[in-house]
């Protein structure tokens, strides 16, 4: 199998996760659905930030075992531990601080009120994204998703330089499953909004296509400080959309929904997790 063909399918891994978005188009769902819905989302990504983490912290232990064990150089763990650090802090306080100026922005530009008059309804469509904090928070979460999947796709494309294609194909089949899940995850914030489809279109685009990016670029080369760099950064950003998620459940009150959210989440991040590291055996 060539690169065109693991490329290929690195794209259809990633694009499952369109198969949830069209839930992001209910109208008018029943409460208890929309908080679900909301508590499952934060479910599947706490377990995404525990794999991502571990994955994180994984090389940066290793490098400091065998530099206090083997009395080998620091220079390795020198470098890895600013690369995680540096990642996580980022992708956490740089979607918070990006968060308020977004509102700060809308605030001035609209008011607390309507549409300003004299506001164009093409521009004001044109800025949803400032305006609606649903809208912004499924962006987010897109962005989060779309980093741990651009580290996703590393692993795909460098087994395959690796010449481990049958591996590369299983971790297509579990990361595509893995997707799938993900989709509807995006889009809970969007319950009852019935975004257009163009703007599911780019959700998509955010969250799986750096599936396919990454399948191609690790292809070409391997670099450890790059993926973890771009692990760390998943990590803060999907720390950053949890927090965010865990506030909605509150504001929307049966906190008994969202236990039994976040315990369906985890156990459905687990059974697609489960089906990689069987495919790997």
């Amino acid at each position: 199998m060539g690169q065109i063909e693991i490329a290929v399918l690195g794209a259809i891994a990633g694009f499952t996760i369109f198969l949830g978005l069209p839930i992001g188009r209910l109208k008018a769902p029943a409460r208890w659905l929309r908080e679900l819905l909301n508590a499952l989302a934060t479910g599947v990504l706490l377990f995404l930030l525990w794999e991502v983490l571990s994955h994180t912290a994984e090389p940066v232990e290793e490098a400091l075992v065998d530099a206090v064990g083997d009395n080998a150089s620091w220079a390795t763990f020198a470098l890895r531990a600013p690369v995680a650090i540096l990642g996580l802090g980022i992708g956490l306080l740089g979607l918070a601080y990006y968060e308020r100026w977004m509102s700060a922005r809308a605030h001035r530009r609209f008011g607390p009120g309507a549409m300003a008059v004299d506001e164009p309804v093409g521009a004001a469509a044109r800025s949803v994204l400032l305006r609606e904090p649903a809208h912004r928070l499924a962006l987010f979460i897109a962005v989060g998703i779309g980093l741990h999947n651009f580290a996703e796709g590393l692993a795909i494309g460098q087994s395959a330089a690796a010449g481990e294609l049958n591996l590369a194909i299983l971790l297509i089949i579990g990361f595509g499953l893995h997707n799938a899940t993900e989709g509807f995850g995006i889009t809970a914030p969007l319950a009852g909004e019935r975004p257009d489809w163009r703007f599911l279109a780019v959700l998509g685009l955010i969250g799986g296509g750096p599936t396919f990016l990454g399948t191609l670029i690790g292809q070409s080369f391997v670099n450890e400080l790059l993926y973890l760099g771009f692990l760390a950064l998943a990590a803060g950003s999907i720390l950053y959309v949890i927090v965010q998620l865990i506030g909605v459940a509150m504001k929307l009150g049966r906190t008994h929904l969202l236990y039994w959210g976040l315990l369906g989440g985890i156990l459905l991040g687990y059974a697609t997790d489960f089906l990689v590291e069987a495919a790997q055996a």
